[in-house]
């Protein structure tokens, strides 16, 4: 199959295509990443985080890696850049920020998607993009669903304190926000003493194999059994200041410096 992956230029979007492209070898795949989310104006704790999510990935470790050879890049990695992951995925990887516009439109249409499957993506997808795959357009949701909708959804799950995040797998159908029917979920404990950037870092191998599986189903000539969410659930947008205070008075943190160090370590390879 065709399968077109829409993704965003972050560094949960990049580790979920590590762990996809290998699962995907016998389809050809094309990625196209948005390079923002949202557009509001972000209070200081996010407008640090989103160093760690975006900047970090494609301003430092990224050109790091472009500068040394194919050996030295990845010998001992575990996680390849985007630029890397470009060389290896049969279509690959490029920006894709107007999808919704005629132009943008008609360079999606290019990769004749028989599927898509959509992980972070930064934009709403509007009815003339959905209607174009043979099959549906799968959308991974770091949240559970129908309870998580929006943005952050794990973040608002610890504040809310529940015992446990995850991941839902639902159809994208119409241009609603996170509505679609389930397909799969999965369940991930919290650790009182990892921060959120862990625990959503720490969702996408479960929810990715998940979204393999559907493939393998689709590829195979199988429908996907699905339930139609509920008319209840939350919706969520980005955290207030007031909603990040509470979050750390709560014993929170957004990320650690170990979270940093250790995922730096898997692109640089560093001993």
């Amino acid at each position: 199959m065709n399968i077109t992956i829409l993704a965003n230029r972050d560094l949960a979007s990049c580790i979920a295509l590590n762990h996809l492209v290998s699962g995907l070898s016998d389809h050809r795949a094309t990625v196209f990443l948005s390079s923002r989310v949202g557009s509001k104006p972000l209070a200081a704790p996010l407008q640090q985080l989103k160093f760690v999510e975006q900047d970090l990935l494609n301003q430092i470790i990224a050109p790091l890696l472009n500068r040394t050879s194919d050996a030295q890049r990845t010998a001992k990695q575990s996680l390849l850049s985007f630029e890397q992951l470009g060389e290896i995925v049969a279509g690959g990887v490029s920006e894709l920020n107007n999808i919704n516009e005629a132009a943008g439109l008609a360079r999606f249409a290019t990769s004749e998607p028989d599927l898509v499957l959509s992980i972070r993506y930064g934009l709403i997808l509007k009815d003339p993009v959905i209607a174009i795959p043979t099959h549906s357009i799968l959308n991974l949701h770091s949240g559970a669903l129908p309870d998580y909708k929006g943005v952050m959804a794990s973040f608002w799950a610890l504040l809310n304190g529940e015992t446990e995040i995850g991941t839902t797998l639902h159809f994208i159908e119409d241009s609603s926000i996170d509505t679609g029917s389930i397909i799969a979920s999965t369940r991930l404990s919290v650790q009182r003493d990892r921060s959120y950037l862990w625990h959503v870092l720490s969702l996408y191998e479960a929810g990715c194999e998940e979204m393999l599986a559907a493939v393998d189903k689709i590829a195979v000539g199988h429908s996907l059994p699905s339930n139609s969410q509920a008319d209840s659930g939350n919706y969520y947008s980005f955290p207030s200041t007031e909603d990040l205070q509470r979050f750390n008075e709560r014993g929170w943190r957004l990320f650690d410096p170990e979270d940093v160090l250790d995922v730096t370590r898997q692109f640089v390879a560093a001993d």
